[in-house]
């Protein structure tokens, strides 16, 4: 009897390691298959930001208005895509007195409107899902300016303006901070100088340090899901069996399992295409796409930055304007005979042969190691370790406002490295150590 138990038990370890390299195949697959597109998006988005400064950016979002919302567009589909620096830095724009609406639209951009988004859903999914990001994107920004303009009062935007300023520390405050854009020449003069280069090569690197946790934390949740869930279970949840109440249910559904799933950023395009072929609307998809801002952890990180009742606001307007893009979407896409009549998209086991895809990831491995040496010789490292720390706050003395009235204080301009608070300027400029704009800093000095 005991030899038949240790022959089951065996049997039973064999079954677990057997479905785990299952999974872990599946994860892998779909790693070969998207690893050149996400090293060139993120080529192409550290050349862009390498030229973009955040310094003007604050100075570009003053109001609401549409030119002011299409500027925060662009602002934001030419930054990071990490989803934890975009909320960081639109707290940051909004604390220096950026538009609380433009500041919020700047992080949609920046999470949804990025080239790497885009290549990878054509990737793994079909050009119709890019398409789609492009198109539903702006839709669900201006509808969520809409909703802003309608229900956000000035008292909550004080309320958020209140918390912001007390400055609690969220996720990525460096790398939100981080500015060493190139300036001077044209684009192209700024990309190629020593300057543009170490620009690139560190905001590449930052930015996959701030954003492979979502990405492998994604491809091994969809390897698990594809390899353990039967498609009996998606097609029951998503109600297959039913087009039009799929069609409504998809979209209601796609931000929520967002939210439970924690996978946010570019990460949740691999558990999307496992979602699709099980059977979720083409608008679920959508919706699903762009909830990565209302994951759990960046709800937190809301209620940190803008207090308990501001958060509850945003996961409502935020949950809300995703299930209208998604519907309008569907909707939309359907009317013109856009959506996929096949679900098929790239959910496949690991097959490494010489061909297109393994020739892209080569070149791109290449290109990873030539913008990784530059970084590892200008200073990258030391900046890596600061980047999940806040940047350093002003400095005041406030002891002359203490029991002496004849105290007078004359403060004198100082500017300093918010990565690098020991360098220190007279005047505006740049960190010698990393590029970042110095930042204005009080100092007092009592007579």
């Amino acid at each position: 009897m005991a030899h038949v138990r240790r022959t089951l038990g065996l049997l039973a370890s064999i079954g677990a390691l057997g479905a785990l390299a299952h999974a872990l195949n599946i994860a892998f697959g779909m790693t070969w298959e998207i690893l050149w597109a996400l090293v060139l998006g993120f080529a192409l988005s550290a050349a862009v930001q390498a030229v973009v400064s955040k310094s003007e950016m604050t100075r570009l979002l003053p109001d609401d208005s549409a030119r002011t919302i299409t500027i925060a567009c662009g602002l934001g589909a030419a930054s990071s895509s990490c989803s934890y620096a975009a909320v960081a830095l639109a707290r940051s724009i909004f604390r220096k007195g950026a538009n609380f609406t433009a500041a919020m639209v700047f992080q949609f951009a920046s999470t949804n409107l990025v080239v790497e988004l885009g290549i990878l859903l054509a990737l793994l999914m079909g050009w119709q899902f890019t398409l789609a990001e492009f198109v539903g994107g702006p839709i669900m920004i201006a509808f969520l300016a809409f909703v802003f303009r309608l229900t956000l009062s000035r008292h909550r935007v004080e309320e958020a303006r209140v918390q912001a300023n007390r400055g609690l520390v969220g996720a990525m405050e460096g790398h939100a901070a981080m500015d060493m854009s190139a300036a001077g020449g044209s684009i192209l003069q700024r990309l190629a100088s020593p300057r543009g280069f170490t620009a690139t090569s560190h905001y590449f690197v930052m930015d996959w340090a701030s954003i492979w946790k979502d990405i492998a934390g994604g491809l091994l949740i969809a390897g698990a899901l594809a390899a353990w869930v039967p498609e009996s279970f998606w097609q029951s949840f998503f109600l297959v069996d039913h087009p039009l109440l799929a069609k409504l249910w998809g979209p209601l559904v796609g931000p929520v399992v967002a939210m439970l799933s924690f996978v946010c950023s570019i990460g949740n395009v691999p558990l999307a295409a496992v979602l699709w072929n099980g059977g979720i609307s083409f608008g679920g998809v959508v919706a699903f796409i762009f909830a990565d801002l209302i994951v759990l952890p960046i709800l937190n990180i809301y209620r940190k930055y803008y207090g308990p009742r501001v958060s509850l606001y945003l996961l409502g307007t935020f949950y809300t304007t995703m299930v209208v893009a998604g519907l309008a979407v569907e909707t939309l896409f359907g009317i013109l005979g856009l959506i996929p009549d096949q679900r098929d998209a790239e959910v496949v086991e690991a097959t490494v042969s010489w061909n297109y895809t393994s020739i892209m990831n080569v070149a791109m491995v290449l290109l990873s190691a030539v913008l990784v040496v530059r970084f590892l010789r200008t200073g990258g490292p030391a900046m890596l370790r600061m980047m999940s720390r806040p940047p350093a706050e002003p400095m005041r003395n406030d002891s002359a406002k203490g029991s002496d009235p004849s105290a007078h204080v004359h403060p004198e301009p100082e500017y300093v490295c918010p990565m690098h608070p020991e360098v220190v300027s007279s005047r505006p400029g740049r960190c010698t150590k990393c590029g970042m704009d110095l930042q204005p800093r009080d100092t007092a000095v009592e007579e």
